[in-house]
């Protein structure tokens, strides 16, 4: 593989990477929660959308490339900033947007492809399942822990007191006093909706 198709290949590495944790994500809000079912078609859906908006990406970024090729063609001077390029770069920069065109249309042939947006869902699956049965271990380990088999329960007692205190209760205490404030604000609005209807 020469470099144009190395960089094609890691720019559609990098795209499909971000569809599959976009994806994960949709999985963990739809199925957690908004506790929906998983449905293989909805999340086929999400990830060509994914896949769709990476492509246009890469679209755009031909269309900025080819623009900045323009500009710099027939300029010689030295630059004044990074992206300020100059005829030398026209090469690179033509490579560049091979590249973006490339990937775009990777994508885009990936987004007709149903084998392969399975293969990213599966993906996701898994990638979301992971992150729930890690969090759960974690919070089953840590809160359902007793005293006796913690070793380092009395000498971080202490701490998890001046914890306890010091964020808990005052997050607490600003919870409820919002929520105070909120409603006095209410009963306020009511008072004056019911003064201006009498």
């Amino acid at each position: 593989m020469g470099r144009t198709a190395d960089a094609i290949a890691e720019g559609v590495a990098i795209a499909t990477s971000a569809a599959r944790l976009a994806v994960k994500n949709h999985i963990l809000v739809g199925t957690i929660a908004e506790g929906g079912v998983f449905d293989t078609e909805k999340y086929i859906d999400d990830t060509r959308e994914a896949l769709r908006a990476m492509a246009e990406e890469a679209e755009q970024s031909e269309k900025a490339l080819a623009e900045l090729r323009k500009r710099a063609r027939g300029r010689h001077s030295d630059p004044v900033g990074t992206h300020d390029y100059r005829d030398r770069d026209v090469r690179n920069l033509k490579r560049r947007a091979r590249q973006s065109h490339g990937v775009a249309a990777k994508l885009r042939e990936m987004m007709d492809d149903r084998e392969e947006l399975g293969v990213i869902v599966e993906e996701a699956r898994q990638a979301a399942w992971a992150d729930v049965r890690h969090n759960l271990d974690r919070r089953l380990r840590v809160e359902g822990m007793r005293p006796d088999q913690d070793p380092d329960y009395d000498r971080m007692r202490e701490a998890r007191m001046q914890a306890l205190r010091l964020v808990d209760l005052q997050a607490l205490s600003s919870e409820q006093r919002a929520k105070a404030k909120r409603r006095k604000k209410q009963e306020k609005e009511a008072e004056k909706s019911s003064a201006k209807g009498t």
